[in-house]
């Protein structure tokens, strides 16, 4: 038998994920995390209006030894206040998000954790623009992820291709130090200014990215994205990141 070596918490907020949620589950659960490496799922249900939560229940009741902690809220807060839910929960070494979509591969987790476990790095983004093979639903999704990347880039110094990818790993120990504000997508930008400003290099690997569109249930508009550039001035040049 393995030993359990370090353990890996996954935050996976949901709002209105029925179609999606108890695939999204297995695939978490199934994947590979490499040799040594445990994993805790964290559930936070922004209190969905479809059948997500019944969906999650029956899952948990069908895999009673599953890892899998279930939290929910009882009004919607936004995704921002599911993942600020979920790290309170986090008893692991390390914290990665994952959306209750499939756009993601849970198995990319094990091509980031490595660079974790050699200490060398405390953040690790997984880059969708790093595999050409990769498809893009929305033109304007594509160029608007590009071009925060660069703004993050230009105003705290880092070099990275992928700014709002989902898959953002790190240190628990970082990551809880950390006060948050957000409450709905702007956690990408806010998370990624405040490492930046400790100091943090932010090493990125390749992921698979398997796009939905709107119709399918993507929730990201034009607002959201401009609010992550509002988000990364502000934690530039207005606000004191330790508070």
């Amino acid at each position: 038998m393995n030993q359990t070596s370090h353990t890996l918490s996954i935050i996976i907020p949901a709002y209105n994920e029925e179609k999606t949620i108890a695939e999204l589950l297995q695939r978490v659960l199934d994947a590979d995390l490499g040799e040594g490496i445990g994993r805790e799922l964290i559930v936070v249900n922004d209190c969905s209006t479809d059948s997500t939560g019944r969906i999650v229940e029956a899952f948990i009741a069908a895999h009673p030894d599953a890892p899998i902690t279930y939290l929910r809220h009882d009004r919607n807060q936004g995704k921002g206040m599911a993942v600020r839910t979920g790290i309170q929960a986090v008893t692991g070494d390390y914290v990665v998000m994952q959306d209750a979509d499939l756009e993601l591969d849970p198995n990319d987790f094990a091509k980031m954790l490595p660079h974790l476990l050699s200490g060398q790095y405390q953040v690790v983004y997984g880059s969708r623009f790093l595999v050409e093979e990769n498809s893009h639903t929305y033109v304007s999704y594509q160029m608007g992820g590009k071009f925060l990347s660069i703004m993050t880039n230009l105003l705290y110094g880092q070099h990275i291709t992928d700014e709002p990818t989902c898959y953002k790993m790190f240190e628990t120990r970082l990551l809880k130090s950390i006060p948050l504000d957000c409450k709905g997508f702007e956690f990408c930008p806010e998370v990624t200014a405040k490492v930046s400003r400790l100091g943090h290099k932010i090493k990125e690997v390749p992921i698979r990215y398997y796009p939905r569109s709107i119709e399918e249930g993507k929730k990201l508009r034009l607002k959201d994205g401009l609010q992550a550039i509002v988000t990364l001035l502000k934690y530039r040049f207005w606000k004191n990141t330790a508070r």
